[in-house]
């Protein structure tokens, strides 16, 4: 049995589409308001509770062998990033549970300050490395269903918006292959107690992002690069009326001020260690978009 959180989410949702079509048992740790009719169709078990309940955790976790974490933060890095996880590290050994698969992030490990959500993941991975349970972590750079809107905004209006240097570095990852590698990583030895960075098989600067939905839909883009200056003064601006929101862009300011990519030899090894092909970005959208 799985026990997957996140379950509707975009990761979430696609490792459940794949266990059930290899009629995998796997329980969707989902709340009451989400959207989980998919899920339940394609068989999945329905778990409804809240991660900042530590019974509902506790209730979940029984009798699963395998855990995957797949749960964002929905704004509340202390209490869904890091001390749900936490929660769920601890149940999962208390119980017995074979291995632990959690979604980390791309950078988690560089210390960022600036975003919580980045901190939050980074403070998970140790504390899974240090808790004698059977792991994989995965840090996946930008997904590339995060793009799907972008896409289609060029798609109707030519529009594309980048913020901060559009020279700057990504690896776009198929969430398709990031569930099929959650779900491998409990099957396959030489996954067991590694980190993997997980990205597409090309380094792409952020300017050859749109030029790639331009040539799918034969539109020629209007990119509009807004500075980073820019997007500080609108979070000092913001500051002054509400904190917590300035607080939370600290995340976008971070993806958009660094780099995101993976090395050849990471997905190399990747590729190796799953036996798979890693899909490009213009494959996505060509199977998403129908272009």
């Amino acid at each position: 049995m799985f026990l997957v959180t996140g379950a509707t989410g975009q990761i979430g949702r696609r490792v459940i589409r794949l266990l059930r079509e290899d009629d995998q048992p796997v329980r969707a740790f989902v709340r009451l308001e989400s959207n989980y009719s998919e899920l339940e169709q394609r068989g999945a078990e329905i778990f409804i509770g809240e991660l900042t309940e530590e019974k509902d955790i506790a209730k979940a976790c029984e009798g699963v062998n395998y855990m995957i974490s797949a749960h964002g933060s929905e704004g509340n890095a202390q209490r869904l990033d890091y001390r749900a996880n936490v929660n769920l590290i601890d149940q999962a050994k208390a119980q017995g549970v074979e291995h632990f698969v959690y979604i980390s992030v791309l950078g988690a490990q560089r210390g960022y300050e600036d975003s919580a959500i980045f901190k939050a993941k980074r403070e998970v991975e140790k504390y899974l490395q240090k808790s004698e349970l059977p792991y994989t972590i995965l840090q996946p750079s930008g997904l590339a269903s995060d793009l799907i809107p972008l896409a289609e905004r060029l798609r109707d209006t030519g529009f594309y918006l980048i913020i901060g240097d559009p020279k700057n570095r990504t690896s776009v990852v198929s969430p398709d292959d990031l569930a099929k590698i959650a779900i491998d990583s409990v099957k396959i030895d030489t996954a067991r107690n590694k980190t993997f960075p997980v990205g597409g098989p090309e380094v792409l600067r952020r300017e050859e992002i749109p030029e790639i939905f331009g040539r799918l839909f034969n539109r020629e883009p209007l990119v509009v690069n807004v500075p980073l200056a820019f997007l500080d003064t609108v979070r000092t601006g913001i500051g002054f009326i509400d904190p917590e929101t300035q607080k939370s862009l600290g995340t976008l300011r971070t993806i958009s001020a660094n780099e995101f990519f993976c090395t050849e030899a990471e997905i190399n090894d990747l590729e190796t260690t799953f036996n798979m092909k890693m899909e490009s970005l213009e494959s996505f959208m060509t199977r998403y978009l129908g272009t």
